[in-house]
């Protein structure tokens, strides 16, 4: 049996050098011929030549950014085999048949399957040459799997939606949190973990749980500029469902995907929306196995276009034509946001995203975090994380500047153009509705619909009040920028209004303000008397 000095003497490659132009002529032809691209997206490149240098590499490309190259171009530059871990079946299969049509070697290796669709992929393994090999999580840990992976000549092991391997993500699972046995099983196969979404802090923690080696860092693609951000806080309900209205009565072409927090309110809220518009369906986890793969594939056929679903929807979901995502609740965190509303504009063209935010749904998240039997560390990172995108739902800056700052992409903005903050009077913001009569179902009031105008919880500053928030304001944006952090994570603008309005003297009257803890209080606590003209 070789060990994996042995097979990594024989499969390393020479050390690695500045590309040349003859090599990254190579790049390009190799997309074109094999791949049918014209070009790379924006990170992709950096990564595979991380890659084929032999590094572990930890990527952050958003959904829709091209993930699935990053791996799939460097098993045909090597020539050997890659290993795909990939937590849904669908997914894999869906994978695989793409790449035969383009007529890449590949495979996916699950419970479905009979033994001679198994022996099959095996035979076509060992005729040498590439091939992409696509495998649950749970597979990889099997004794003889075990076995098999330390006798094979691997270039990569890719570990895609790697978010799932840290607690402090949004989506842990336990099967991948042992995947750390890829390293030890084979130490000198490198290491390619890919995820939509994460933070600084999630991406350190992938790192160590995956045991990887002073691995390189991608962050690339956050920035969707045919993606409109919109925020719309609302008093009840009933405000709620007028704005959703409104935004399909908007969206007359493409698909539509609503998110809920809850299976009860998912189910309710389509059969609602099934009295009013045309090819309505809902999809949650409480459903039958069978009818989610009907709603999954009548959605993917278009016989469904308006879909209600819980965020047991989305992942490997790959529609191009979705031109509204719709969140009636908002989820947990940021991290789940922005990867449920790049579902939205898939094929590049102008699509909306809109979040209806009230205080109520805090509190829906505020339970889930309370009832979660995780341990008590990972709970309080989880109300920082609501109360992060809590400012961000009430914030006043540039909603794709915060989104690039908040996931350190290695592109930046100050002005978007094209959010509710940058460009209030686009055509893709959703209008408010006027004043109608929708059903019995929806008692929305004049009186009612007049508040929701206004965002719940207000403070209504004098001309002067006023004059000092706007200071506050742009402070904050200094601040953050020093910092290179959102503003939302400094101050929400309610504590900035609270501020303005109360106008503190001493960090003890400080202390007093919505929002301002201890540690704020300590970090900023001179910073804003002195911008209310307080001296020490």
């Amino acid at each position: 049996m070789q060990d994996a000095d042995k097979i990594a003497k024989k499969i390393s490659p020479k050390p690695s050098k500045q590309q040349s132009q003859s090599e990254s002529d190579a790049f390009e032809s190799l997309l074109q011929d094999k791949f049918n691209l014209s070009s790379f997206r924006i990170g992709q490149k950096e990564i595979i030549s991380d890659v084929l240098a032999k590094r572990d590499v930890l990527a952050v490309l958003p959904t829709g950014g091209g993930k699935s190259l990053c791996y799939q171009f460097p098993a045909l530059m090597t020539g050997e085999l890659t290993i795909v871990i990939s937590p849904l079946i669908a997914l894999m299969r869906d994978q695989v048949a793409g790449l035969k049509k383009l007529g890449i070697p590949s495979g996916c290796l699950h419970s479905g399957q009979s033994e001679d669709d198994k022996r099959k992929i095996f035979q076509d393994i060992n005729k040498g040459g590439p091939f992409l090999l696509y495998l649950s999580p749970e597979r990889v840990q099997k004794e003889g799997f075990k076995n098999w992976i330390r006798t094979r000549p691997i270039s990569l092991f890719a570990v895609d939606e790697a978010h799932c391997v840290s607690q402090w993500g949004h989506d842990f699972r336990e099967e991948y949190g042992q995947l750390s046995l890829l390293k030890a099983l084979r130490p000198d196969v490198p290491v390619l973990a890919l995820t939509a979404s994460a933070t600084p802090t999630v991406l350190a923690d992938i790192s160590k749980q995956l045991t990887l080696k002073s691995p390189s860092k991608r962050v690339h693609g956050f920035y969707r500029p045919n993606l409109y951000y919109q925020v719309e806080t609302c008093v009840d309900d009933d405000a709620k469902l007028s704005l959703l209205i409104q935004a399909l009565k908007q969206t007359t072409e493409g698909r539509v995907i609503v998110y809920c927090g809850t299976r009860k309110v998912t189910e309710e809220l389509a059969n609602f929306l099934a009295g009013r518009f045309a090819q309505v369906g809902f999809y949650h986890a409480g459903l039958a196995s069978e009818t989610r793969n009907k709603v999954q594939e009548a959605y993917s056929r278009g016989e469904l276009r308006i879909l209600v679903a819980t965020n047991a929807f989305g992942m490997g979901i790959d529609q191009p034509n979705v031109r509204l995502v719709a969140h009636y609740q908002m989820p947990g965190n940021i991290d789940a946001l922005y990867q449920e509303m790049g579902r939205a504009g898939r094929d590049n063209k102008d699509s909306t995203c809109l979040l209806l935010y009230s205080k109520k749904d805090k509190g829906l998240q505020s339970f889930f975090v309370q009832s979660s039997d995780a341990r008590q560390e990972i709970k309080d990172l989880r109300w920082r994380n609501l109360d992060s995108l809590v400012n961000y739902s009430e914030g006043s800056e540039c909603r794709h500047g915060e989104i690039l700052t908040y996931f350190k992409d290695s592109q930046r903005v100050e002005t978007c153009g094209h959010c509710d903050v940058c460009d209030p009077k686009s055509n893709r913001r959703v209008d408010r509705p006027v004043m109608e009569v929708l059903s019995s179902a929806l008692k929305a009031t004049k009186t009612k619909l007049k508040r929701s105008s206004k965002k719940d919880g207000d403070i209504v500053l004098s001309q002067d009040q006023q004059s000092v928030f706007e200071g506050l304001k742009r402070w904050r944006r200094e601040k953050a920028k020093e910092l290179d952090v959102p503003a939302f994570v400094i101050f929400s603008d309610q504590s900035l209004k609270h501020m303005a309005q109360k106008h503190p003297q001493n960090l003890s009257e400080l202390r007093q303000i919505y929002g301002v803890g201890e540690t704020k209080l300590e970090q900023y606590g001179w910073d804003v008397l002195a911008e209310l003209g307080v001296s020490r």
